[in-house]
């Protein structure tokens, strides 16, 4: 049974939110981020990682209470406001390729605890303390954990005809993006569509599992009953055949010592290789690699017959990788800190990747096929963890449109 909440958003202003909503930090350039911080007051940012002296001196606490002061300072100036009634949110959003259309609530972090929101990724717990500690001194999150769930007619006729109405705010970002809100907070209406999900045996976490499993922990650690909106994660629950999906290729830095032949001779135990000069290749199906090696294109199709896949995960391409070449030919144990193996998104193109192996950064790349969500679903019903980097989902969300206190 899938439980879902209406909450209080705080939200900015339907005049003010396209200045108010950003990108990760991370996601800008400098010069970008520089420009912003300068020029747009009112701009996330701003609370997100807020002014302060000798930042690498403050401790950790300290800045996470100053992101809730820059934080309150919006709310005082009227930038963000909360909904006086509980609600559940609507958001659109249509990039360039894609459209994708799912609803903001709160999900029960018991049902987290039960399995009943399963996970397919491991966490490392430096990260989800930090996390943790973010959100109990900062005291808000604005980054909903993706969750799928399965395709319902119910559901998505309800969306469409609620989405033919005008939204509470529309508008464009600098990528040429639109995103949609509209909220709905008559009683009856969020009755009816939690009891619809009520119906629904599992939702998936897509993204966000760091997110999760920091939010989990704070419940854990709320001392006061009164403060339920501690005991539910922030999501945003998607049909599952309306994400995106994409592969995260692998860039090698050495071949581990090996000469070019020989480690094409290594290769050929596991796989049928054929050198295709100049000529990218994208695999378009599972067990096909794509390799970019000395200035050639190879594509590696997977020799079947001699392995045996007794679950998800073995028969998962990232882990195929692993397993045949990453860890017993180039001698990469530990795919998340290993320094001589990054990735590079299945957005980006390969002569991206050809880019910086041809530039020397790097020695050997490999193109990988997209997973796609009943591997994933097939890996969670297992409890079986996928490889890192094993998948980039869309969408990706922007901060300060839908904010929940905690």
């Amino acid at each position: 049974m899938a439980r879902i909440i209406p909450f209080r958003a705080v939200r900015p202003t339907r005049d003010k939110v396209s200045f108010v909503s950003c990108r990760s930090y991370e996601g800008y350039v400098p010069a970008e981020l520089a420009a912003q911080l300068d020029f747009n007051p009112l701009s996330f940012l701003h609370i997100l990682k807020p002014a302060y002296t000798h930042q690498e001196s403050v401790s950790f606490e300290k800045r996470y209470r100053q992101v809730n002061q820059k934080y309150q300072d919006f709310k005082t100036e009227r930038i963000l406001v909360k909904d006086k009634a509980p609600a559940i949110y609507i958001h659109k959003i249509i990039t360039k390729a894609h459209s994708f259309t799912g609803i903001i609530v709160g999900t029960s972090i018991d049902d987290y605890h039960n399995n009943n929101i399963k996970r397919h990724e491991e966490t490392i717990a430096f990260r989800v303390n930090l996390l943790k500690e973010y959100m109990k001194y900062s005291a808000f999150n604005t980054e909903p954990v993706l969750m799928t769930y399965p395709d319902n007619k119910t559901i998505e006729n309800w969306i469409f005809n609620r989405t033919q109405k005008l939204a509470d705010f529309e508008f464009s970002t600098t990528k040429r993006e639109i995103n949609y809100l509209w909220k709905i907070d008559n009683t009856l209406e969020v009755n009816w569509i939690q009891n619809v999900f009520e119906k629904i045996k599992t939702l998936y976490i897509a993204d966000g599992h760091h997110r999760s499993a920091a939010a989990a922990l704070l419940s854990k650690e709320n001392d006061n009953p009164q403060n339920t909106d501690k005991d539910y994660l922030l999501s945003y629950l998607i049909s599952e055949n309306n994400v995106k999906i994409y592969e995260f290729n692998r860039l090698v830095k050495d071949l581990n010592g090996f000469e070019k032949d020989a480690f094409i001779k290594e290769l050929n135990k596991s796989f049928l290789i054929e050198n295709l000069k100049q000529q990218p290749f994208q695999p378009s199906e599972k067990h096909q690699f794509g390799m970019y090696l000395d200035n050639e294109f190879y594509s590696l199709f997977l020799k079947k017959e001699r392995f045996v896949f007794n679950s998800a995960l073995e028969s998962l391409d990232t882990q195929i990788l692993y397993e045949t070449v990453l860890l017993p030919i180039l001698a990469i144990k530990n795919l998340r800190d290993d320094e001589r193996i990054e990735y590079v998104s299945g957005k980006q193109s390969i002569l991206e990747l050809k880019k910086s192996i041809d530039e020397g950064e790097f020695e050997v790349g490999f193109i990988l096929f997209p997973s796609n969500i009943n591997e994933i679903k097939a890996l969670a019903d297992a409890d079986l963890i996928m490889p890192p980097k094993s998948t980039y989902i869309e969408p990706k969300f922007r901060s300060g449109i839908v904010i929940h206190e905690l």
